[in-house]
């Protein structure tokens, strides 16, 4: 994780950024995010995680959102590229911070994109453990031809779905697979193709839709641990179709990042992920 220190919405990269807002409320909105941030960290350690912090930096904002910061599984890195200049900043940044993290042996190999591909981390990036594939989203901010790079290097199935809805601009914006062997996500942020994909690759008994409203608060931006789901906020039908399938839902206030377009998920990267 990454402490919002610096966090701010001062320019727009998707359509859920709003640097007039920022200015107008920014004392009241930095407060929140902070606040919110906290009880993340302490919902998080209730569950029995151990944390690790990248240290902020002034001019790059969105370095709170470490998911986007790399692709982690059996202790390899893959460190993200950025689309906009606004945040392409962060890959050196984060890189020494993977490199740091080896030295220590909490990760065994820190690897680089290739020159020109753009993979804007586990954000774009997102591992179904059941499966043992990543779901890979591309059309908006990561390439397609990042797919076979994550296959080589991790030698796990990839399965490349075109993101339409400039709303979901990353993959984990609308669809989070679970322990249990279904998903959640949002159809409308898919071509017919890929909701295709998804049911042939999920079954129809494994999909779990969230409604548009819960989409566009970013419920399915969500942490699942185990049988636990730590999201910002969901709807009563939501929580319902969870907590049917055996989920328990945590709520925290982590909305005000959604200024921003993100949630929950992309406030934190997993690093001892693996795919045993």
């Amino acid at each position: 994780m990454c402490a919002p220190e610096h966090f701010e919405v001062s320019y727009a990269i998707n359509p859920w950024m709003r640097p007039d807002r920022w200015q107008q409320e920014g004392a009241l909105l930095g407060a929140r995010s902070s606040s919110g941030w906290e009880r993340l960290v302490a919902t998080l350690r209730g569950l029995g995680v151990e944390l690790e912090f990248a240290v902020p930096h002034a001019g790059l904002p969105d370095m709170v959102f470490t998911a986007n910061a790399a692709v982690v599984l059996d202790g390899k890195a893959l460190v993200a590229t950025f689309r906009h200049p606004q945040r392409q900043g962060e890959t050196p940044v984060f890189r020494r911070t993977f490199d740091a993290l080896k030295d220590r042996g909490l990760l065994t190999e820190v690897h680089d994109m290739p020159e020109g591909v753009v993979l804007e981390g586990a954000g774009d990036c997102v591992w179904d453990p059941v499966r043992r594939t990543f779901w890979l989203g591309y059309g908006q901010r990561s390439d397609k031809a990042a797919a076979p790079v994550v296959r080589d290097l991790f030698g796990m199935e990839v399965e490349a779905l075109e993101l339409v809805d400039p709303r979901f601009y990353h993959m984990d914006t609308c669809l989070c697979p679970l322990t249990g062997g279904e998903v959640l996500y949002f159809p409308g942020a898919f071509s017919a193709e890929g909701n295709a994909r998804i049911l042939e690759r999920f079954g129809a008994e494994n999909l779990i839709v969230a409604p548009e409203p819960d989409a566009c608060t970013l419920a399915v931006n969500a942490v699942n641990l185990g049988r636990d789901i730590v999201l910002a906020t969901a709807s009563p039908a939501l929580r319902g179709m969870l907590t049917e399938r055996g989920y328990r839902v945590h709520e925290t206030p982590v909305s005000d990042f959604g200024l921003s377009g993100g949630s929950a998920f992309c406030l934190i990267l997993k690093l001892d992920r693996t795919s045993k």
